[in-house]
């Protein structure tokens, strides 16, 4: 089904007030997911975590698990020293497969953006990247389920992979393929873990269109709003946004963790 541009797309916060009348919104109580102390074979266990920003010592513990997702802004300006930390951090996670995009903040990673050039060149800063997959508008399956990453969110002061709301937004989630199982953006969709402290929404219009009326994900993972952490779902698909600093930059929000049931055929042997 295609999408067209919302005529509010500019003004996310009234087209919510028009949008969330034939939404359903739900919250669902992270501690209330009741995960058993080892997922069966025939399910790998997500872990899921955003918005970092170099804080990654001042992490205690990371939930094991099969499949590690970072939803970007794992630096602060994208500078190599804090992707090579950021790197050497993940590679002493004991996941096997570690899936990761950028966000606004990996300035090093785009090209396109204005300060980009006084950071770092973005195909070196993705060579950095050794001890995880790194996904930019791109699918990988693993384990038999389909992730795909994409950095990009409506301009937000000037950082990295931004674009403008409406057509320019759209142009990129265009490019999600159908079926995937697990979106990962950085951003996050209108109505869902995108309320800022202002009162503001700064979700996209577009990309929750996508999500509900295309692609239909199990799971949506994001980040970029620090304080819409949390877990919700519009009876269809569960919105985790797994932003680890709250809005003072504190690393204070426990990863997200899920069990997913793998296609058939599909196992793990622990």
């Amino acid at each position: 089904m295609s999408v067209e541009v919302h005529p509010l797309s500019d003004d996310p916060t009234k087209a919510w007030e028009i949008l969330s009348l034939e939404q359903n919104v739900t919250h669902i109580d992270r501690d209330l997911l009741l995960l058993a102390e080892s997922p069966q074979s025939n399910a790998a266990r997500i872990v899921c975590m955003s918005d970092t920003h170099s804080r990654t010592l001042n992490i205690p513990e990371v939930p094991k698990g099969d499949i590690f997702i970072h939803a970007g802004d794992f630096t602060t300006f994208g500078m190599e020293k804090e992707v090579i930390g950021f790197n050497d951090w993940l590679g002493k996670l004991p996941h096997k497969h570690k899936i990761v995009i950028a966000g606004n903040h990996e300035i090093s990673f785009d090209h396109t953006c204005l300060y980009s050039g006084n950071v770092g060149d973005d195909g070196a800063m993705r060579d950095r990247l050794t001890n995880c997959i790194y996904l930019q508008d791109e699918l990988v399956e693993i384990l038999g389920l389909k992730i795909y990453g994409s950095p990009w969110q409506p301009i937000y002061g000037g950082w990295a992979f931004n674009i403008p709301r409406g057509e320019e937004c759209l142009k990129k989630w265009d490019m999600i393929p159908d079926q995937v199982d697990i979106l990962v953006t950085h951003g996050p969709p209108i109505g869902h873990g995108d309320l800022a402290r202002s009162g503001v929404r700064a979700g996209c219009v577009e990309l929750l269109s996508v999500v509900q009326k295309r692609v239909k994900p199990k799971y949506h993972v994001f980040g970029h709003i620090h304080e819409g952490y949390g877990i919700t779902t519009d009876g269809s698909t569960i919105f985790v946004n797994a932003s680890t600093c709250n809005v003072s930059y504190q690393p204070v929000n426990p990863p997200i963790v899920f069990d997913m049931v793998l296609p058939e055929g599909y196992s793990i042997q622990r």
